[in-house]
């Protein structure tokens, strides 16, 4: 299950283009989730492990995507580590909510991402008895424990 924390929290990796950059694994970038979601996200072809063809940028490292995508990869890969998911947009949220239907893990939020319109179950950890199935509930939630909250 996907797991939010709203607003600071210890241990969050707050810049995952820096994190990335330092910590990825080839074999991150030639995995099926990664070319899929460097596909939806970026519009980009991974080549191989070290090539990433862009329509705007031509070719490029893998640490020239955009955050987002290095954000997905990092949850993917790093599940037990807890991301800032506000360096993604919302082009990334489908993709957050089906790491979520696969394992559990935990993103920091300091703004409202929008889920949808279908229904999901995120634990809000700020109130861990707290599960939301729709926008509605997670706007609430976010409006809860986002008031007053440190952004980054």
């Amino acid at each position: 299950m996907l797991r939010v924390w709203f607003g600071d929290r210890d241990s969050v990796i707050y810049n995952t283009s820096v994190y990335f950059k330092n910590r990825y694994e080839d074999s991150w970038l030639i995995d099926e989730f990664a070319k899929t979601v460097i596909k939806d996200i970026d519009r980009s072809e991974v080549l191989d492990a070290h090539t990433i063809k862009s329509p705007v940028l031509g070719q490029i490292p893998p640490d020239k995507l955009s955050g987002g995508v290095k954000a997905l990869i990092l949850m993917k890969n790093e599940p037990g580590k807890i991301f800032n998911a506000s360096n993604c947009g919302d082009n990334c949220a489908k993709w957050i909510l089906k790491l979520g239907e696969e394992r559990n893990f935990t993103i920091a939020l300091y703004h409202i991402m929008d889920f949808g319109k279908k229904e999901f179950n995120i634990r809000i950890l700020n109130d861990r008895k707290l599960v939301v199935h729709n926008m509605k509930e997670f706007l609430n939630a976010a409006d809860k424990y986002l008031k007053g909250a440190k952004v980054q």
